[in-house]
C-alpha cells in the first residue's frame, strides 16, 4: 500500500493594509466630512451674511434674488440708521442699559447660588424647585407687575428703572450654575478662611468667586444676550419716552404702515448684532468652561 504524504498546508495570510493606505483612506474621510460640515454651516450662516449683505444694498436690491454681492457698496444705510434714524442713541441707552444689569445681576445670582451650593437649611429642595419651575415661566406673566413694581418706584420714566427691570429677572439657569459650582469646591478652602478669621462676605468675595471665573464668564454672556436683545420689556417701559428706547425696539420703528426701509433695517440688525459676536468671542472659552465644569454636578 502506497501512502501518498501531503505537505503541511500554510496557513493563509491576509495581507494588512499599508500604513499609506490608512492614512490616505483616513485623509479622504476627513476631507469628506470636511466639506459637508463647511456645507451646513454656510446655510446655517447664510441668514446672518444675508442681511450683512442687505446693509449695503438698495431696498430694490434686497429682495431681486439671493446673491450676496450688491451691484455698489451702500455704506449710507449705515449713516441714515445711525443718525436719522437715532440708532446711534439707542445703541448707548443698550450699552448703559446692559452693562448695569449685568453688574447687578451676576452680582446677585452668584450668591444665591453661593448659599444654594455651600450651605444646608430647611426648604433647600423646594427653592431648587420653585427655581426651576421659573425658567418654564413666559415672560409675558410677569409683565404686569414689573410695570407696576416699576411705577410705584417712580423710575418709570428712566434708564434705571429699565435697567431694574432687566436685571430683577436674575437668570435662574445662572443661578443654578454658580450651585452646581460652588459645591464641587473643596470645604477645606471655606474652612482655611474661618481660621484666618474671614466672615462670610469675605469668604465669598475673596476666596470662591475668583475661582469662579468660567461661571461668571457664563452668566455675562447669558445677562447680556437677554438685555441687548429684549424686546417686550423695554417696548412697554419706554412707550411714553421714545428717546429711552433700546436697539431691539429702535429697529422695528423701521417699519412703517406703508413703507419698510429693508436696507435699513439691515444695518441697524448689524449694528446691533456685531457686540454680542465680540463678546462671545472673548469669553467663549470661559463660557463652554462654565457650563462644563457645572453640569458635572
Amino acid at each position: 500500500m502506497v501512502t501518498v504524504e501531503r505537505s503541511p498546508t500554510r496557513p493563509v495570510t491576509r495581507r494588512r493594509p499599508t500604513r499609506r493606505f490608512r492614512l490616505t483612506a483616513n485623509h479622504v474621510r476627513m476631507t469628506l466630512i470636511s466639506v459637508v460640515l463647511l456645507a451646513v454651516c454656510f446655510v446655517w450662516v447664510y441668514p446672518f451674511l444675508w442681511m450683512v449683505s442687505s446693509s449695503i444694498k438698495t431696498n430694490a436690491e434686497v429682495f431681486s434674488g439671493l446673491g450676496l454681492f450688491p451691484k455698489a457698496i451702500r455704506l449710507d444705510n449705515y449713516v441714515r440708521a445711525w443718525h436719522d434714524a437715532h440708532i446711534g442713541d439707542y445703541f448707548f441707552n443698550t450699552v448703559f442699559v446692559t452693562v448695569t444689569s449685568i453688574v447687578i445681576s451676576v452680582l446677585a445670582v452668584s450668591m444665591m447660588g453661593y448659599v444654594l451650593g455651600r450651605y444646608r437649611f430647611p426648604g433647600k429642595r423646594v427653592v431648587i424647585g420653585l427655581l426651576a419651575a421659573a425658567v418654564f415661566l413666559p415672560e409675558g406673566y410677569t409683565i404686569i407687575p414689573i410695570f407696576d413694581l416699576i411705577n410705584k418706584l417712580g423710575l418709570q420714566d428712566s434708564l434705571w428703572g429699565l435697567t431694574l427691570a432687566e436685571a430683577g429677572g436674575a437668570h435662574v439657569v445662572a443661578i443654578l450654575l454658580f450651585a452646581g459650582y460652588f459645591s464641587q469646591l473643596p470645604k477645606e478652602l471655606e474652612e482655611a478662611a474661618m481660621m484666618d478669621g474671614a466672615g462670610f462676605v469675605r469668604i465669598f468675595w475673596q476666596v470662591y468667586l475668583p475661582l469662579a471665573k468660567p461661571v461668571t464668564a457664563t452668566a455675562i454672556i447669558l445677562q447680556f444676550m437677554h438685555s441687548w436683545n429684549d424686546f417686550l420689556l423695554p417696548l412697554v417701559l419706554t412707550l411714553n419716552k421714545p428717546e429711552l428706547r433700546t436697539l431691539s425696539v429702535g429697529i422695528y420703528s423701521f417699519q412703517g404702515e406703508y413703507f419698510t426701509d429693508w436696507s435699513g433695517m439691515a444695518a441697524a440688525a448689524t449694528i446691533g448684532l456685531l457686540p454680542i459676536i465680540v463678546v462671545f468671542l472673548f469669553l467663549q472659552r470661559y463660557f463652554v468652561e462654565g457650563i462644563a465644569g457645572a453640569v458635572k454636578q
